[in-house]
């Protein structure tokens, strides 16, 4: 949930840098899960085939968050020239 909660503080950024900073945050938090769910699934505390569909979903999200970054970090470097 945290990632979500994140992404709703980056949609109300006051600047470029600081909308890149936030959606970090929110990556960071994404990969934090991604290792959770593993652990979760490698113990059996859950079923698999559901698991594996929500680490899918959840590294869909992270390289949608990189992309969104390594587009914000461009249209910044682009805007500074």
């Amino acid at each position: 949930m945290s990632p979500a909660l994140n992404y709703g503080k980056a949609r109300g950024a006051e600047s470029r840098r600081d909308f890149i900073h936030k959606m970090s945050i929110c990556l960071k938090e994404l990969r934090e899960t991604h290792i959770a769910l593993q652990i979760i699934l490698q113990m059996n505390w859950g079923p698999k085939d559901q698991l594996k569909k929500i680490i899918n979903e959840n590294d869909q999200l992270i390289a949608i968050f990189v992309a969104s970054i390594i587009t914000a970090k461009k249209v910044l470097r682009n805007k500074n020239r």
